[in-house]
């Protein structure tokens, strides 16, 4: 990465609340970023993530809404069957288009609009998830750029996600997820 980090993109499915409480809350309240979250959650399930998150971070926790800046400090989830993006302006958009993978929201969607906004300057994490979403999108990552971040499949709840990000993003930093959180608190944080 030559541009200092100005975002981060996380992408989880089948597991996400376990891989992600071992992330999140490690994080600062003064993390310098926004980190953006994409969890696979089905249409007609109400977004528990956000007020799941919010007693265990220290950072700011919410739904993403339209047309709002992506701010340092905040974790953005994605709403439920909606898309999240981020626009070149680095404000965050959503989106009914068409699932992506059998997903809206769609990881591959959020990673490949971050990296057009962000280039080099985005960290993309795929955790554990059953399905390929996400692959492309850290390969759009990667190829601008940017740092990847994948979950070791041998640790993930599912590995499905992992290995297919691995076999798109050769490049891509393979980690635990303890290992994960200390390379965004020590290294972005600091």
């Amino acid at each position: 990465m030559s541009a200092a980090p100005r975002a981060v993109v996380i992408g989880a499915s089948a597991g996400a609340i376990q891989a992600l409480s071992l992330i999140l809350p490690e994080l600062p309240a003064d993390f310098p970023l926004p980190v953006l979250v994409v969890v696979h959650v089905p249409a007609d399930r109400s977004n528990i993530l956000a007020p799941l998150f919010e007693p265990k971070c220290r950072m700011a926790v919410r739904e993403a809404e339209d047309k709002e800046p992506a701010l340092p400090g905040v974790i953005y989830f994605a709403p439920p069957d909606y898309h999240l993006l981020v626009e070149t302006d680095g404000c965050l958009s959503l989106s009914t288009d068409e699932p992506v993978l059998h997903s809206r929201p769609s990881i591959d969607v959020l990673f490949e609009s971050a990296a057009d906004a962000f280039g080099d300057a985005l960290v993309g994490v795929i955790l554990t998830g059953a399905n390929a979403d996400g692959a492309q999108g850290l390969r759009a990552i990667c190829d601008a750029g940017g740092t990847a971040l994948v979950e070791e499949p041998e640790t993930a709840y599912a590995d499905t996600m992992p290995l297919a990000a691995i076999a798109a993003c050769p490049a891509a930093r393979v980690l635990t997820l303890e290992a994960i959180a200390e390379y965004l608190t020590k290294d972005l944080a600091a």
